[in-house]
């Protein structure tokens, strides 16, 4: 069956797609602290990794290997980046500044779900209403979404935590209202382009 140029290439192609994708799951894993999960798929990885290399190097001559391992490579890389959007793995700290300190932000936001620490700061021109936000990455566009809803012209900053301490946070980060937004949300965007290609 490995004889046959065009299986060689079909196998060469997927078995990188694979092992690349894998080595972005784990590289994020272990980034993410998951380092028992990180060296469980680390040691799938090399298997799938060392399979792939042989087949490439047995069959040096063969240029269309050469490029079935590379193009494979370059995929792998866009699969493993949208898995890793899919599982949004950890927390995003979100530090808004608003230029309306009466916006009544900090409760509304809360509302919502979100862990929020909020204090009263000085612009250039003026004062302003500084906020940092925790929540799960998988809503993080939610919180944006929200966000702009309140203050359109909200100043925005994110960033990942590397190491998250204390009690408050995790308190604070209620993770079922946090989902009823977020569905409420859907729900709102599906009506609004049911509406929009009904009045077309």
């Amino acid at each position: 069956m490995l004889e046959n140029a065009f299986i060689m290439i079909a196998i060469i192609f997927a078995i990188n797609v694979i092992y690349v994708s894998m080595f972005t799951v784990r590289m994020i894993l272990t980034l993410k602290g998951r380092r028992y999960i990180a060296a469980l798929v680390s040691t799938i990885e090399v298997v799938i990794y060392v399979v792939g290399l042989g087949l490439v190097l047995d069959n040096l001559n063969e240029i269309q290997n050469l490029i079935a391992y590379a193009l494979g490579y370059g995929l792998g890389v866009i699969v493993g980046s949208i898995i890793e959007e899919k599982l949004a793995l950890g927390y995003i700290v979100v530090n808004v500044t608003s230029s309306n300190p009466d916006i009544k932000f900090t409760q509304q936001i809360r509302e919502k779900g979100f862990g929020v620490t909020s204090w009263f700061s000085y612009g250039m021109d003026g004062d302003r209403l500084s906020m940092q936000i925790l929540t799960p990455r998988k809503y993080e566009l939610s919180l944006y979404e929200l966000i702009q809803e309140i203050d359109p012209k909200a100043f925005i900053i994110s960033y990942e935590p590397k190491q998250i301490h204390g009690g408050f946070w995790v308190k604070q980060v209620r993770k079922s209202k946090i989902r009823k937004h977020h569905e409420e949300l859907i729900e709102e965007q599906a009506m609004e382009e049911k509406r929009e290609s009904e009045s077309q």
